[in-house]
């Protein structure tokens, strides 16, 4: 893989402190030019713990969840079902991230059998985790069943099946959603977008096969649908195809309750609010976000005669993306005259899949001179065997040295999540910082982990 042609990027005169919603809340830059998060000093830290590390502002993280719930609270009147936020695991999970979760009154969306072994092993209650996958596995759905999972979406009528069988021997009735695939497109990258017919995700409206799969449901013993699933997408920027789907998936709902008699009682909506990665980003609220869902289901049902169901969201990278960096220390600088400047350093595409996925973009600094502007214009390359291996693609930064600590800005979700070894590089560290301290919630690999599984 080749990288694309250089682009006509200029070096930004701002500092680190006019980068607005890229930073995360607490970040600041104090009279030395070093920049802190949650009162920590991220050079002293970086010495500290090494490097590549991520980093998570605590008080962000429960900001944003926060916000997510005073948004839904503030229109409870609206509700009277009332309405779950489950945090998307994916994004970002380790223990410490489920019991922020835990302590914040959310629900959690797990993935995968590894993601609920997670979400269980600290102690959340299974009834408040919402199960997904497109394909899970027998085994992955008997022990989210047997965990007591509040909720099983369904994606297809193998995994309807599947489930039931599982609920009969563990003698229990599991609530699921179906999902569905509502047909709408969104303004993203075409590897994230997932409510378009030609998706691997739901049951497409298509040939009756949602409205289909919803009466197999119906009819299933061991299973008791309570409501419907929807998701268009992830970095959703502009927010107003939600309205369409829900309006899409509203039908659908009136249609069981026309020719079914059965009035669902649940909606989600997924997640996918998108985040700003660049200055210039311009995302919605959190508060919009939420009251565009509540007014689209409150005036979708009310055009069909239903009750406004529970409503349901489920945010990942709106949590975790802003509130978590990437530490790095520069290893070498590789100037190419005329075409482009490599800054290099102790991690990469291991870390931090999506430059090299999907050319994403990215604002960095150098820790020690947060003050300064930004008068070059770098690529900042791993250490991997891969022409691809970048982290920030032309982007301004300050003038770089051997030795500096470079933060990259909006790297909380996806970047932990999608991490490797390859190359034999251990998984970093994370931090969690608040208050002036910093620990480690999960630790660095070691080359013996690496090892440890290896039978031969």
């Amino acid at each position: 893989m080749s990288l694309p042609a250089p682009r006509n990027v200029r070096p930004d005169r701002r500092s680190v402190s006019d980068l607005g919603a890229v930073l995360p809340e607490t970040a600041e830059v104090r009279e030395d030019g070093h920049l802190f998060v949650g009162g920590v000093d991220m050079v002293e830290l970086a010495g500290r713990e090494g490097t590549a590390l991520y980093v998570y502002d605590e008080a962000d993280l429960r900001s944003r969840m926060h916000a997510y719930r005073d948004a839904f609270e503030s229109r409870s009147a609206r509700l009277p079902a009332g309405f779950d936020v489950a945090y998307a695991g994916k994004a970002f999970l380790n223990r410490a991230m489920v019991r922020l979760v835990d302590e914040e009154g959310l629900c959690l969306d797990v993935s995968g059998g590894g993601e609920l072994a997670r979400a269980l092993d600290a102690g959340l209650a299974p009834a408040r985790l919402v199960a997904h996958g497109n394909n899970k596995t027998p085994l992955e759905i008997e022990e989210a069943v047997s965990a007591g999972a509040g909720r099983i979406v369904v994606d297809s009528p193998i995994e309807l099946e599947r489930i039931a069988e599982a609920a009969e021997r563990n003698n229990v009735v599991q609530d699921v959603l179906l999902r569905i695939t509502p047909g709408v497109v969104v303004d993203t990258n075409d590897y994230i977008t997932t409510g378009t017919e030609d998706s691997k995700f739901g049951f497409t409206l298509r040939d009756d096969i949602a409205f289909d799969g919803i009466c197999q449901a119906l009819d299933t013993p061991g299973v008791r649908l309570v409501g419907l699933h929807m998701h268009v997408g992830s970095q959703v920027l502009d927010i107003a195809p939600y309205a369409k789907a829900v309006d899409v998936v509203a039908g659908l709902m009136a249609r069981v309750a026309a020719e079914r008699g059965v009035a669902l009682g649940q909606l989600d909506v997924g997640g996918g609010l998108g985040i700003a990665y660049q200055a210039e980003d311009e995302p919605s609220s959190i508060d919009s976000f939420v009251g565009l869902v509540v007014d689209s289901v409150e005036r979708s049902c009310s055009e069909r005669g239903l009750c406004v169901p529970r409503i349901v969201v489920e945010p990942g990278r709106s949590i975790a993306g802003p509130a978590g960096i990437t530490l790095y220390h520069v290893g070498t600088i590789k100037e190419l005259p005329g075409i482009r400047t490599f800054v290099d350093v102790d991690g990469g595409m291991s870390d931090n899949i999506r430059t090299a996925l999907y050319h994403a973009d990215y604002e960095c600094a150098i820790a020690s001179k947060a003050a300064s502007p930004r008068t070059c214009v770098v690529t900042v390359a791993g250490k991997h065997c891969e022409s691809g291996d970048v982290v920030a693609l032309d982007a301004p930064l300050q003038e770089p040295e051997v030795g500096d600590v470079l933060v990259m800005f909006g790297t909380g979700a996806y970047c932990n999540s999608m991490a490797s070894n390859y190359n034999g590089q251990p998984r970093p560290a994370i931090a969690f910082v608040a208050d002036g301290e910093a620990r480690i919630v999960t630790r660095r690999e070691t080359y013996a982990d690496l090892m440890a599984r290896d039978a031969g």
